[in-house]
């Protein structure tokens, strides 16, 4: 990609496959995605690694900047891309009315080493802040 687009910052969610996470110029959240193009100077060229429809989005709110899809084989989040408004207001309406809907149970040896792998990751010094990465 910076052979094609000299000057393209790489900006990717930390669930890219690691190769493409230590390669990239900003590692971060959905979130600190949307901010960084939020306040991306004008003119300037990115490539994002995260979910199709986002960067979608994203390139129709800044026309201003030169947005591309990092990953070649186009594939969305279809999970993702059930959350919606009408699904959220269904769920929150039924959690009030007592109905629990759509519980996800593990089995508890599962649940025992992914709550240590949580709080592992969460107690890493600046867990919570995206990293930024040197360019090569």
């Amino acid at each position: 990609m910076r052979e094609l687009v000299p000057g393209v910052q790489v900006l990717v969610h930390p669930e890219c496959i690691h190769e493409v996470v230590t390669k990239a110029d900003l590692v971060g959240s959905t979130e600190f995605i949307i901010h960084t193009i939020d306040a991306a100077p004008a003119g300037s060229a990115w490539a994002i690694g995260t979910e199709l429809n986002l960067v979608k989005r994203l390139a129709d709110a800044r026309p201003d900047l030169t947005i591309t899809y990092l990953d070649k084989a186009v594939c969305f989040c279809a999970t993702m891309n059930r959350i919606d408004l009408p699904h959220l207001v269904w769920t929150l309406e039924n959690l009030v009315a007592g109905n629990v809907n759509n519980r996800i149970e593990v089995h508890s040896d599962v649940a025992h080493w992914a709550r240590i792998a949580l709080d592992r990751m969460l107690a890493l010094p600046g867990a919570a802040t995206p990293t930024t990465n040197a360019t090569d």
